[in-house]
């Protein structure tokens, strides 16, 4: 028999490309979301598939039906959009969080949560392994992403250590690759279409600030091995390229891959910007053997190449 997997926010970038890699791996998937950042398109080629749902739902409000899985990826993720209703999001983490678990509870599902780096904000100790606790504003901009992602871990291991709930959670680095949505404010997809316009492609602060960039299919690796680990595996557990660079040698990088005559536009850096980001995937590679195996060019190649078709 198939194994039946609910994907929460399964028409957004990362959810889409996780229902469609279920797909494959002949699975029957439910696809939820309630296209505040999901967008059909990311999943109308898949409608034809008798193995594939969609329905229409909110995670702030109870959703009942019978899964073996549940991949809790709701959540805008970008600042742009998290920072657009901030109540909004931190019910979407937090409310979305207790009802997931709720249903995991009830019947017996393993439940994995796409948790994010940005439990560590802006890290005192660099490569930001596990153990690490963070150092995160609870009052900021990115608080109620942030703040949300935490309270988010916090209920999950509640719930296993109170109710046996068999949890998973997955603390995500920068992803990018096609689908990604335009105008979400994440810095690959903004160069890469400031750049495409010929654009100034906008730096803030010195660019000196440093991020490590995960392509799509790399995470989607890590987090199918996550979700099959035994139950004794719980996480917290960094999925995330190590390779770090800094703002400037992205935007150098993709102006010399697409050809631009951009130049660069240097803006004031946003308040709680992290200055360092970069995971210590020791723990991914000793529990999943999992590493990353796209390089940034490789991958970048994709994703220019999506975004020249999807202009």
């Amino acid at each position: 028999m198939k194994k039946k997997v609910l994907v929460t926010g399964g028409a957004g970038f990362l959810g889409s490309h996780l229902c469609e890699k279920l797909l494959q791996q002949n699975r029957e998937v439910i696809c939820l979301d309630n296209y505040f950042t999901g967008q059909k398109m990311n999943i109308v080629h898949l409608l034809d598939n008798p193995y594939f749902e969609v329905i229409r739902h909110d995670i702030t409000t109870p959703f009942f039906i019978e899964v073996d899985e549940i991949y809790n990826l709701a959540c805008p993720a970008s600042p742009i959009h998290y920072q657009y209703n901030p109540i909004k999001t931190i019910k979407t983490s937090v409310m979305g969080a207790i009802h997931m678990l709720g249903l995991a509870k009830r019947i017996r599902a393993k439940i994995l949560q796409a948790s994010t780096s940005e439990v560590y904000g802006d890290p005192d100790v660099h490569p930001q392994p596990e153990s690490y606790w963070g150092n995160v504003n609870p009052i900021g901009e990115r608080s109620c992403y942030d703040e949300g992602k935490r309270a988010a871990e916090t209920l999950f291991m509640d719930y296993h250590k109170q109710n046996q709930v068999r949890i998973k959670i997955l603390r995500i680095f920068n992803t990018y690759g096609p689908r990604m949505m335009p105008n979400d404010g994440r810095v690959i997809s903004n160069f890469i279409l400031q750049a495409l316009r010929n654009a100034p492609l906008t730096i803030y602060g010195n660019g000196m600030q440093t991020r490590s960039f995960c392509y799509v299919d790399d995470m989607l690796d890590g987090m199918i091995a996550m979700m099959e680990t035994g139950d004794e595996i719980t996480g917290p557990v960094n999925i995330g390229n190590p390779e770090e660079f800094t703002m400037l040698e992205l935007a150098q990088q993709i102006i010399a891959m697409t050809g631009s005559k951009s130049t660069l536009e240097f803006m004031p850096l946003p308040s709680d910007d992290p200055m360092q980001r970069k995971p210590d995937i020791t723990l991914a590679s000793n529990l999943l053997g999992w590493q990353p195996s796209t390089s940034l060019t490789l991958g970048l190649e994709k994703t220019i190449e999506y975004f020249k078709n999807n202009l």
